[in-house]
This record gives C-alpha cells, structure tokens and sequence, in this order.
C-alpha cells in the first residue's frame, strides 16, 4: 500500500515537471520568436473579437431574450425557437430556395473560373492577354449596391437596354425583374459575370508553377495543346480546386442577403425569399432576436456539417483535403 502511494507520488511530481517544462520551452519559443507572435497579433485579435467574442450571444437562440433583463436573465426555453422555425409553413420553401441557388451558383459558378485560367494559360500575346484579364477582373470590384442598381437598370421592363435588345431581336421579352422563374438564373448569371475574371486568379497561380520541362518532353512527344492540358495543366491544379470545392459545398447555405435583398420584391418573393434574407426580416425588422438567432444558428450548423463531411470524404477519397 505504501509502494503504491509511493509510486503515485512519484508519477504526479513527474507530471508537473513535464508540465513544468513544456510551459518553459513554450516561453522560450515566444520569445525567440516574438516578432512572428506580434505579426499575428492583429489578425488573432480581429477574429478574438469579432468571430468569438460574440457567440457569447448564440444562447438567445435557447431563451426568450427580453433585452431590458439581457442575455443573462433571460429565461431559457430550449429548443422552442428550432421547433417553430422546423414546423412552420415557410420551413422547406427557404431551405428549397436557398439550397436551389446555392447549387445553382456552384454548377455554373464553379467551372467557369477553371476554364477561363486554363484559356488565360494558353494565350501567348501579353498585352491581348493583360487587357482581358483587366475586363473580366473589373466587375469585381463593383459593390453589390452599385451592381443591383446596374442588374435594376439593365433589366427595366420600360427602359432597360437587354430588354431593348430582346424586343429589337423579334422575341417577347420576359419580365425578370418580377417573374419568380427568372430570378434565380438573373441572380446566378449576373453573379458568375462579377466574379469569374476574379477567381481565376488562384488557379493561374496555380499553374504558374507547372515545370515548363513537362511541357517540352510532351511537345517533344507529339501531344497536342489539348492533351497537355488534360494531362499536365488540370492535374496540376486538382488540389486547388479540391480546397475550393470543399470551402464552397462548405458555405452552400450562405447565400448572403445584400444582393438578394435589394433585388427582391413582392412579385418574385416565392422565389426570392432565402434563410438568410428572412433572418434579417425576422431579427431586424420584426425584433425576434431569439427565433432570428435560433434559424441563423440552423444555418451555420449546417453548413459546419457539410464542411466536415466533404472534408472527410476527399480526404479519404483523395490526398487533398483542408485538414
């Protein structure tokens, strides 16, 4: 009896030695490096902040918040505000439309920018290649406000230019600023028009570091432009594209509510109305703090979800993954 308490004492004075000198060598490694430590400094503080601090908050999804009692005081009422928000008549026409042009966006969103830096790879002329890459990058910069005012402006029924264009051709020109069938493809397009030039960026960053030497061997070797890209160009852009694929699957609920918010309207409502777009309605404008909080909780735990599990699956499936 008395070896074993021996024994334990021993083991608990090693513990706290080891524990001891981990801190210790984790000083030393700070002060050693310290000028690193103070570059990450603000980044570290920026999501300390602004990402962590406020989930002090997400409890309001589990309690009916009174803010003249606070968040502490409020009473908790569970998984009141999930239930209702599950069994609503709304419930799967928001998860239909948010998860309708999310895959949307991603099918025709996604491919798009691969294929512009593969064409960018292969133009040879630098100023005709500088010059496109300046026209399709610039629509990025382009603030959502700035880029609804353009899609309102464009799309008038009355004064509209591709309106016009439509009506000059011979055809009958649909309304889409109000059609709830046109709004989806209206919203998608307009946003594969702002963003593509500039997702191309990573990918010719990619492939600016394919070994030149691969190239020649394959010309050397008879291969035609297009079975270079096949085999050289893609698989050397495979991992970034995995990354970005997972991180888009990732976010596919968060369609974000700026850009709908401001080209929606009662008309195109059926098909316009998304999770996002009806937390701001609920939380904002009718001050349902706690069933606000509770659906956009739904929505990131979803997305967290889709994330792990796209990760697992291309890290099983491939030797690419985020983690």
């Amino acid at each position: 009896m008395q070896r074993n308490v021996s024994n334990t004492v021993h083991t608990d004075s090693i513990s706290e030695v080891n524990v001891s000198d981990r801190r210790k060598s984790l000083w030393k490694r700070i002060t050693r490096n310290w000028e690193l430590y103070i570059l990450i400094a603000p980044a570290f503080l920026y999501f300390l902040i602004f990402h962590y601090g406020p989930m002090y908050g997400i409890q309001i999804a589990f309690k009916n918040f009174l803010p003249a009692r606070g968040i502490a005081d409020s009473p908790w009422v569970g998984f009141t505000h999930f239930k209702r928000f599950f069994e609503s008549y709304y419930f799967w026409d928001l998860l239909w439309n948010t998860l309708s042009i999310s895959l949307y966006e991603l099918a025709v969103g996604f491919p798009l920018p691969i294929l512009l830096a593969l064409a960018f790879n292969e133009i040879k002329n630098g100023f005709f290649k500088r010059t496109v890459q300046t026209v399709t990058y610039a629509p990025h910069f382009i603030s959502v406000v700035v880029m609804a005012g353009i899609i309102i402006t464009f799309l008038s029924p009355s004064t509209g230019i591709i309106i016009k264009f439509i009506e000059w051709s011979g055809f009958t020109a649909p309304n889409l600023l109000t059609d709830p069938a046109w709004f989806k493809t209206m919203y998608v397009l307009s946003g594969v028009w702002q963003s593509t030039g500039w997702g191309t960026i990573i990918y010719l960053a990619a492939l600016s570091a394919v070994d030149p030497q691969l190239h020649e061997a394959a010309i050397m070797d008879g291969a035609s432009r297009f079975r270079r890209i096949i085999s050289i160009n893609i698989p050397t852009i495979i991992p970034t594209i995995t990354i970005l694929l997972i991180l888009s699957i990732g976010s596919i609920l968060g369609v974000g509510f700026e850009k709908i918010l401001l080209l929606q309207n009662a008309l195109n409502m059926s098909s316009s109305d998304v999770i996002d777009t009806f937390v701001y309605r609920t939380g904002l404008i009718n001050v349902q703090y706690s069933f606000s909080t509770a659906v956009g909780l739904f929505n990131s735990a979803v997305n967290a979800i889709l994330l792990i599990t796209v990760n697992q699956i291309a890290r099983r499936t491939t030797e690419h993954s985020l983690w």
